[in-house]
């Protein structure tokens, strides 16, 4: 076996769109798995946004909105932020980051 499909075994049931259906089940090699599966090699940027969504939604029990990592982003990169959020995650915060950093879908937001 490779080493995708070895990591691919370890993730956690997802719905039908590739969410975790439980966030709490969400691992640093899970998103590996995950990114992997959406062609994404995770960087420092990456994990600084998928971190943030953790460490907002271990707080608030929410997703955090796209802004909110956006202006997260901005503290480090300054006003080039929203840009780069969406090269890190060029097919969408919700279908990409949020797949990534083990969140649910969310139900009310596109899928931009």
């Amino acid at each position: 076996m490779n080493q995708l499909s070895d990591i691919a075994t370890l993730i956690p049931e997802r719905d039908a769109e590739g969410y975790l259906v439980e966030p709490e089940n969400w691992s640093e090699d899970i998103a590996r798995a995950l990114a992997q599966e959406e062609n994404i090699l995770l960087n420092d940027d990456h994990w600084d946004a998928i971190r943030f969504m953790r460490d907002y939604y271990d707080e608030h029990q929410v997703i955090a909105d796209a802004r909110f990592v956006i202006r997260h982003l901005a503290e480090r990169i300054g006003k080039e932020a929203h840009k780069r959020l969406f090269e890190l995650f060029p097919y969408g915060y919700v279908k990409q980051a949020c797949k990534i950093a083990g969140m649910r879908r969310p139900r009310a937001w596109s899928t931009g």
